[in-house]
């Protein structure tokens, strides 16, 4: 077999076909547009692909830990792939939007939008059909051909990398260790570091009377969301009215995880959680520069397939965020230098021991 025959080079070159060219008024940029669209597509597909063996290793009972080294390197190259999504679209902004508009009226109808590949990413990771935004005051999956639609919401009910995540993290050890009065220690140590904020802010000259009511009143919403933490009821009341996702248990395992990352134990789910923040932000970035990119193509015309093109980019890019919680989390954290003392029989459970018969 050669190279070409291996790649299925002869097919996979003769996929463009400017329309511009077959309608006789041929548009040079048409086919860097077709290019970087399938590329993406393309991209989608590794994605999904190591997505689903990921998946597959977290969605079990319990998660082997010689499968956990392979979750994360797979989770990393993802990362990696959407450093190359987001670089994309630098190359497609070598496209002027005098160029584009050489073509735009023929493909009119064809949207990103459109693309199941994007929509099984999203529900894969676990963004939830409330939390997205309508298309033209209308559900997502009504813009997908009905095959395609199907598929897509099966996977609104399938395992997904948040609550396969979430179940992996509400099983996080020594949560519930007789005599480690962590929890307890810890309260007072970040309760201080809220007394000093709201020091700070009392006693900076260069604040005024309103910017410090501001300042005073974010620090109680962050003081609130921290008690939440250690009162399962209220916390409860709040993840019902979405301000928080993750459950009760599960928040405080990523909260351990994150703030004893570097004992041995926790090194791997630190590393992990770190990945998915970065996958959540690269998400994140790729919108945003896709609404710039459109707002410079077009100003504040309509999208293709008949959106409302920046406009739906950029309120998406906030809206659609998978892992927020996460990001809430770094609220409550506190310098290493203030950690609570972990006893030495229970540090040792958290490290890799080895011994030998004498």
């Amino acid at each position: 077999m050669d190279y070409s025959s291996y790649l299925k080079l002869e097919t996979l070159l003769s996929a463009q076909k400017p329309v511009s060219t077959d309608k006789g008024r041929p548009a040079h940029d048409e086919l860097l547009f077709i290019t970087i669209h399938q590329a993406y597509e393309l991209w989608f597909k590794q994605i999904l692909f190591e997505l689903d063996s990921i998946l597959a290793s977290f969605s079990q009972k319990k998660v082997a830990d010689k499968e956990m080294g392979t979750a994360l390197a797979r989770l990393h190259r993802i990362n990696e792939i959407m450093k190359v999504l987001i670089e994309q679209v630098k190359i497609l902004e070598t496209m002027t939007p005098m160029d584009f508009l050489e073509f735009r009226d023929l493909i009119y109808k064809a949207s990103g939008f459109q693309s199941l590949q994007f929509r099984l990413l999203e529900n894969k990771l676990g963004l939830r059909s409330d939390d997205r935004l309508n298309f033209n005051s209308l559900p997502y999956h009504t813009q997908l051909a009905a095959g395609e639609a199907q598929q897509a919401q099966a996977a609104e009910s399938a395992p997904t990398l948040f609550s396969c995540l979430e179940s992996w993290l509400s099983r996080t050890p020594f949560l519930d260790t007789p005599g480690f009065q962590f929890w307890e220690q810890y309260k007072v140590a970040a309760n201080i570091m809220f007394q000093q904020d709201e020091g700070f802010i009392k006693n900076n000259s260069e604040l005024n009377d309103a910017e410090k009511k501001r300042l005073f009143e974010n620090i109680q919403v962050s003081r609130d969301g921290f008690a939440s933490l250690f009162d399962e009821k209220k916390y409860e009341e709040m993840k019902t009215r979405g301000e928080w996702r993750l459950n009760y248990r599960a928040v405080h395992g990523a909260l351990l995880i994150q703030l004893y990352r570097e004992q041995p134990i926790f090194q791997l789910p630190f590393r992990l959680i770190t990945e998915v923040l970065t996958l959540d932000s690269h998400l994140t970035q790729w919108r945003y520069r896709h609404a710039l990119m459109v707002k410079r193509m077009l100003g504040s015309r309509i999208g293709t397939g008949g959106s409302s093109g920046a406009k739906y980019l950029r309120e998406s890019t906030e809206q659609h965020k998978i892992f927020e919680d996460f990001y809430k989390l770094t609220t409550f954290f506190i310098p290493r230098t203030r950690l609570p003392d972990l006893p030495k029989e229970f540090e040792d459970k958290l490290g890799f021991a080895f011994e030998t018969s004498k």
